[in-house]
């Protein structure tokens, strides 16, 4: 019979559906071929020092902002004293600038580093900002930082205006030079640190927020400082947007975060 033929005798299991192909076997790599190593899944990639900078296509955000805030150190630097003091005066967020030009001034404000480019909050914004931005993207840095800026500016010149309105503190307080990054910078620290791991999270936020309070009490400046914790609570708060909006991102824009940086619970 054909459909028996071929089989022999005595031996079980030779007949195959015939919609089931035979098993191909098991290549073997011919003497000195080598198999393709398998791609490295993101999380386990080692740490790379090169993404703790910002770069045009990785951070445009921060990138864009160290161009402008290096312009405006060297401004600072270089130009005439009294040009540079009336550049500050016309960005300090007091309480007379906001209540004639809020807007203008808030994003004005912004756009100096107090101290010069070589002071420690240039450092921080540069680690913190590109962090950030690799983690949840340009725009969503740019709300954390310039939530921080305004709501704790807001914090500490309001009370500035009401004690002037109890006759607590003279007129003069009304023109109090504010300005500089430092409350975006602190927030974004706040925040940033809402996606890392705990065994770092915790040292970073209490290294961080010890030497705020330590500012605070020299009583060298009281209301920036108080305005530094403001900031950090701020960002604090952030954490749940901040980890809603890096699990939301698609694979390949988180391509550059570290390990470090992947959130726990």
């Amino acid at each position: 019979m054909p459909e028996v033929a071929g089989l022999l005798d005595g031996m079980p299991q030779q007949r195959r559906p015939r919609s089931a192909p035979l098993a191909a076997p098991p290549s073997v790599p011919a003497p000195g071929d080598h198999a393709e190593p398998e791609t490295e899944a993101p999380e386990a990639r080692a740490l790379r020092p090169w993404h703790l900078l910002p770069t045009p296509t990785g951070t445009p955000f921060t990138f864009a902002y160290v161009v402008v805030l290096t312009v405006t150190s060297l401004i600072a630097t270089y130009a005439d004293p009294a040009l540079v003091h009336a550049l500050h005066q016309g960005s300090s967020t007091d309480v007379a600038h906001l209540l004639h030009a809020p807007v203008p001034v808030l994003l004005a404000s912004a756009l100096w580093i107090a101290g010069g480019i070589l002071a420690p909050y240039t450092l921080c914004f540069l680690l913190v900002l590109t962090m950030l931005e690799r983690r949840v993207g340009g725009v969503r840095t740019a709300v954390v930082f310039l939530l921080g800026h305004v709501l704790a500016t807001l914090a500490t010149e309001v009370p500035v205006g009401l004690a002037v309105l109890a006759g607590r503190l003279p007129d003069s307080s009304l023109h109090r030079l504010d300005y500089g990054v430092s409350f975006g910078v602190a927030t974004s620290i706040g925040a940033l640190t809402g996606l890392l791991r705990p065994w770092l999270r915790w040292p970073v936020l209490a290294l961080f927020g010890a030497m705020l309070i330590q500012d605070l009490l020299n009583l060298a400046d009281p209301l920036t400082n108080w305005g530094h914790l403001i900031a950090l609570v701020i960002g604090v708060g952030l954490w749940p947007a901040v980890r809603r909006w890096r699990t939301a991102r698609p694979a390949g824009e988180t391509a550059g975060a570290t390990s470090l940086s992947v959130s726990a619970a």
